[in-house]
């Protein structure tokens, strides 16, 4: 069994844009850079809706809200080391 193929938004974008010049066809554009017809037609109806937010990439919803999960945690540790030591300092200070 092969590996799955994965491709760069630039090159999804270039692939759909050769298929829209005039006198192009999807399926002749899609065999003319090695690509399987029906996986170009599905880019093209991707990037259809909103072009900005297709193709964003391989990472589910919740690996997304993971790393911001994680980020939000790193925030909140120094946030807390940060009040902890000036605790400490004021209390040095008020003896």
């Amino acid at each position: 069994m092969s590996k799955r193929r994965r491709y760069s938004p630039e090159f999804k974008r270039e692939a759909i844009a050769l298929s829209r010049q005039p006198g192009a066809n999807c399926r002749q554009v899609a065999l003319e850079i090695g690509i399987n017809p029906n996986l170009l037609s599905r880019w093209a109806r991707e990037a259809e809706g909103e072009p900005s937010k297709a193709f964003k990439g391989s990472g589910t919803p919740r690996d997304e809200e993971l790393a911001h999960l994680k980020r939000e945690l790193a925030r909140v540790k120094k946030e807390r080391d940060f009040l902890r030591e000036a605790a400490v300092f004021f209390a040095k200070e008020s003896s």
